[in-house]
């Protein structure tokens, strides 16, 4: 995966982040945890996903399975079974496929970065639909497992399947629903935290994650313009 293409493409800025990141995260979790390793690793992958997308690499998209795998067991410690169903069932899988979507769809030959892809209106719509759909069906599903804070873990599976679609379909704008969804996720752990301070490092992993993924979608806008300036028809075929 040219790894070394990789980390020769990274800026000062994404070494500032990404090492703020997991500054504040291990502090948050030598604070208020202390126990729960696992936590610690997950979040470390989950954010070093995050800034390795922002750059349009595949390998984020294989981080991600392993974030996906074990924040799902973090999940369900917790009876969040949405998150779990949602990380394990679908953000799993779909980033197997955006990791495969990736891989076939360089900007160039030789070239690790993904093709930023333009959707269209009638896909928007379809993606809409099925978003709707997925939330309606979830809902009822979560609500005969009697899910933890059954409403804000609903809105977390709409969130995070609008952004899994995008994802595969290498738009820019899935960042910016994960920021959607780092929202939505906040407001859940920090009413874990209030029943069990331990997962107050979780809702820091969090935060980060929010900073992180609103920074990978203006990398994406600046990755898209610039993709746009070396070959002005990539974006006129939606692929």
């Amino acid at each position: 995966m040219k790894l070394k293409q990789l980390f020769s493409s990274f800026t000062i800025i994404d070494y500032i982040i990404w090492t703020a990141a997991i500054l504040f995260i291990t502090v948050s979790f030598l604070i208020f945890d202390r126990n729960n390793f696992m936590t610690l690793a997950a979040s470390v992958i989950g954010v070093t996903s995050i800034i390795i997308n922002a750059k349009g690499h595949p390998l984020g998209q294989l981080l991600m399975l392993f974030f996906a795998a074990v924040y799902g067991y973090i999940s369900f410690s917790f009876h969040y079974y949405g998150e779990m169903m949602t990380y394990l069932g679908m953000t799993a899988p779909m980033a197997l496929f955006s990791l495969i979507a990736w891989l076939r769809n360089p900007f160039k030959d030789g070239n690790a970065e993904v093709r930023v892809n333009h959707l269209s209106v009638l896909e928007v719509a379809f993606m809409s639909l099925l978003t709707c759909l997925v939330t309606i069906i979830f809902y009822f599903i979560l609500r005969y497992f009697n899910t933890a804070n059954l409403i804000p873990s609903t809105i977390s599976v709409t969130t995070s399947f609008a952004a899994v679609y995008l994802t595969f379909r290498r738009s820019a704008f899935f960042s910016l629903l994960y920021a959607a969804n780092d929202i939505v996720l906040i407001v859940l752990w920090t009413l874990a935290a209030m029943t069990d301070r331990s997962y107050i490092s979780v809702l820091i992993c969090f935060a980060m994650f929010l900073v992180s993924d609103i920074y990978g979608f203006i990398s994406w806008l600046k990755m898209k313009k610039r993709q746009e300036d070396c070959d002005p028809f990539h974006d006129a075929f939606p692929s």
